[in-house]
């Protein structure tokens, strides 16, 4: 029995007209005229031996054929653009240092790097996590390609990335007790998140004391599991078993905070801007919202 195999520029107009609603914006996106569209439509229908849209009033609509291959398809054309995608990896060869504050680097991370290493399986990829302050220092005396953090809004280097609340975060069913005193877990001084949950604490009159100081978001975490207290940073992906509390009235409300990506304003290591747009795509997907 002879094996037949989709043309796969046929089943990408098919699939991109399916995603754009209409054959004549899959030739504008592809480039095509709107008749070459519609001969690769009869491809496929000719090829499968099935009539994969139907005419429903001026518009034409799929048939059952139609769904299961704009099924099939769409996988299909995903593991060909990937399969490109890593064999480009190939021909990009080198280094890429990439700076990541500790509240990013649990969740999110490790999926991405894996990503990030199936496309560029030549490439050498040197991660360190740390406070913002350092990866700054780092990035501008060269020994960082790319940093993703907060708190460099003033610098020049700027591409946006994501914008997170900024919330208490403690132990399921804590409640605050304002006639108790806040036993708070920290990073060390100068720290943001420890200065900001300070000042709360002080405006609304509640009293505090540092019960924990950890040197990495790792070891926030821990401390808050065990029950040493609460602490304040920005959410996002936040550990299975750490909650975002309810705090009193009392306490001021604080704006969220907008993480960067900074290349330094070098930009010239290919591999550097593969990670960056890598980590634009990530937003947009909303795959770690």
């Amino acid at each position: 029995m002879t094996t037949r195999s989709l043309d796969l520029d046929a089943l990408r107009a098919f699939v991109t007209a399916q995603d754009l609603g209409g054959f004549n914006r899959a030739a504008m996106t592809l480039n095509r005229s709107q008749s070459a569209v519609s001969q690769q439509l009869r491809k496929l229908e000719e090829h499968t031996g099935q009539a994969l849209v139907r005419r429903d009033g001026r518009s034409l609509a799929l048939t059952p054929a139609g769904e299961t291959l704009l099924a099939y398809g769409r996988r299909l054309l995903s593991l060909n653009d990937e399969a490109l995608t890593a064999l480009k990896g190939y021909a990009l060869a080198g280094q890429v240092r990439f700076g990541v504050v500790g509240d990013l680097a649990e969740s999110w991370l490790p999926d991405t790097l894996a990503q990030f290493r199936r496309a560029h399986p030549m490439a050498q990829l040197e991660v360190l996590v740390d406070r913002a302050s350092a990866l700054f220092d780092a990035l501008d005396r060269g020994a960082l390609d790319l940093v993703l953090a907060f708190g460099g809004d003033g610098r020049t280097d700027v591409t946006p990335w994501r914008r997170q609340p900024q919330k208490w975060l403690g132990p399921k069913n804590f409640k605050f007790n304002p006639d108790t005193i806040v036993e708070l877990v920290a990073l060390p001084a100068p720290c943001r998140f420890r200065q900001s949950a300070i000042e709360q604490l002080e405006t609304a009159g509640i009293p505090w004391r540092i019960a924990f100081t950890g040197r990495s978001v790792a070891t926030l975490w821990a401390a808050v599991r065990a029950g040493l207290g609460i602490t304040f940073r920005m959410t996002g992906d936040l550990p299975a078993d750490i909650s975002i509390l309810s705090p009193p009235e009392s306490l001021p409300a604080v704006a969220g905070l907008t993480i960067n990506l900074h290349d330094g304003g070098r930009g010239r290591n290919a591999l550097a801007v593969q990670l960056k747009e890598m980590l634009k795509e990530i937003v947009v997907s909303g795959k770690h919202e």
